[in-house]
């Protein structure tokens, strides 16, 4: 009670002398429809200091000096630390939610609720959240989804989003980023497609869960997984790349195309991807080139803690992109847990929830095999291989120029801060063996990142495009 007391005190200074002052999404700039997809990417002040390295800013020192090696031991020591109190704290939330808190005269306890939630909320996790796929309605009738794996592998899972209907639809392989967060993010993006489509998600596992013994996993072993899970799904399929896997699945598709596999796609989507990141260069490009590929190995590398599934494998922490993420726009974010903290103290409910779900999802974070982080950077960031010609496959050069059947769409969002506007629509000048008619690519007005593939815009804008591209392919 004394730690709710002090700490409900200390905010209320925040919470009681201003009112929210307008919508929460009016206050961070945003849209209501936006909240959950489009430019809201940040946390807390304790990753803003863990993310300065990242950064390049004067804390790297600190961290430096105790070795690169040792940073994922020194988070999960902090982690462990810090759990016992987070679980005091999720057990008071619960007890103090318990009263009538709606009450007038609870006030302090309202204040003393938000403030045991936002300590215990404010945590990274490393579980995937369950996808919670609701039903669709085909033909008029409500359908369950069925979530199955159909290919599994010590890194992705292949996962079919089954319907028990008698209707054939499209098949659709949507290729996840592998890029800190588990694919759950493209929840919303699963749930839109489904109503027309048979899909099916690569679910990439966190590296940290990985034990030595499966061997390691670098970009060529990415662009393989994307072939065999095409060919897994058969032929006929349709291909959606979402942000980073852009361009493994360019290559996966040119390779294919030029081995004339009875399973390449007759459609492939690449939306707000890295194809060519000389165009419209953004900070996260620019971080890229202006450090040595050596640095980001002696700089983001960690090891795997002993007690993990993936002991000593070396990752690209998930903690640390999600801190990268946060040092770029701290300020949004800070505003966001003072907006969520008057929320439930002002009985706010819906907007609450909102903000639950976006950071539930968004704090389940996921490790990246080293190998594969760094190719990446030297690969796409620095080298610029595919739109230079020479990003090679297991020794052979990969040409676009030998798609010749698969129709290809490109979509970027106005405002993306990750990939440029131009980057993702690259793709469509590199692919010089189809005719213009088989090419096509929309710039979605209003939307950031997230909000190209997740979000209202998603649903009424972006998705019948996809719609169209998948039908007049089929």
């Amino acid at each position: 009670m004394l730690l709710m007391r002090s700490v409900a005190s200390a905010m209320n200074g925040v919470l009681s002398p201003k009112k929210d002052g307008g919508p929460l999404y009016q206050s961070l700039g945003l849209e209501r429809n936006e909240w959950l997809g489009a430019d809201e990417k940040n946390r807390e002040s304790l990753f803003y200091e863990m993310a300065r390295p990242a950064a390049g800013l004067p804390f790297a020192d600190v961290l430096a000096a105790a070795g690169t090696p040792m940073l994922y031991q020194l988070y999960q020591a902090q982690a462990d630390m810090l759990a016992p109190m987070r679980r005091m704290a999720h057990f008071a939330d619960g007890l103090l939610n318990q009263m009538d808190l709606a009450a007038p005269q609870n006030l302090f306890f309202r204040e003393a609720a938000a403030a045991m939630e936002m300590m215990w909320r404010t945590s990274i996790t490393h579980e995937r959240p369950a996808f919670g796929i609701k039903p669709v309605v085909v033909a008029n009738h409500p359908v369950d989804i069925i979530e199955e794996v159909v290919l599994e592998t010590p890194f992705c899972s292949l996962v079919h989003f089954r319907k028990d209907i008698a209707i054939r639809q499209p098949r659709v392989l949507v290729v996840a980023p592998m890029s800190g967060h588990f694919s759950t993010l493209l929840r919303n993006t699963v749930q839109i497609l489904l109503a027309d489509h048979d899909v099916f998600l690569t679910d990439w596992k966190s590296a940290r869960d990985v034990p030595l013994d499966a061997g390691t996993f670098g970009f060529d072993d990415y662009t393989d997984h994307v072939i065999h899970q095409l060919e897994a799904i058969g032929p006929g399929g349709h291909v959606l790349a979402v942000c980073q896997p852009a361009v493994p699945v360019l290559a996966a598709v040119s390779v294919m195309a030029r081995q004339d596999n009875i399973a390449t796609p007759r459609s492939m989507t690449l939306m707000a991807g890295p194809i060519d990141t000389r165009v419209a260069a953004t900070k996260v490009n620019v971080l890229a080139q202006e450090r040595p590929i050596e640095w980001f190995d002696n700089t983001l590398i960690g090891v795997v803690p002993w007690r993990f599934k993936g002991a000593n494998r070396r990752v690209y922490p998930g903690f640390m992109q999600l801190s990268a993420f946060v040092a770029m726009n701290f300020d949004r974010h800070l505003r966001a847990e003072i907006a969520q903290c008057r929320n439930i103290v002002g009985g706010d409910i819906p907007r609450a929830d909102l903000h639950r779900r976006f950071y539930d999802e968004y704090l389940a974070v996921m490790d990246l095999p080293a190998e594969f982080f760094l190719e990446t950077v030297k690969r796409i960031f620095q080298d610029h291989d595919l739109p230079l010609g020479r990003l090679t496959h297991r020794g052979e050069r990969v040409d676009p120029g030998a798609i010749r059947r698969t129709r290809v769409l490109t979509v970027e969002g106005e405002r993306d801060d990750i990939c440029g506007i131009g980057q993702t629509m690259s793709a469509l000048d590199l692919c010089t063996g189809l005719p213009t008619t088989m090419k096509s690519h929309h710039l979605q007005t209003g939307v950031g990142h997230y909000g190209v593939f997740s979000g209202s815009h998603w649903a009424r804008e972006i998705y019948p495009k996809v719609r169209a591209v998948i039908e007049m392919s089929n």
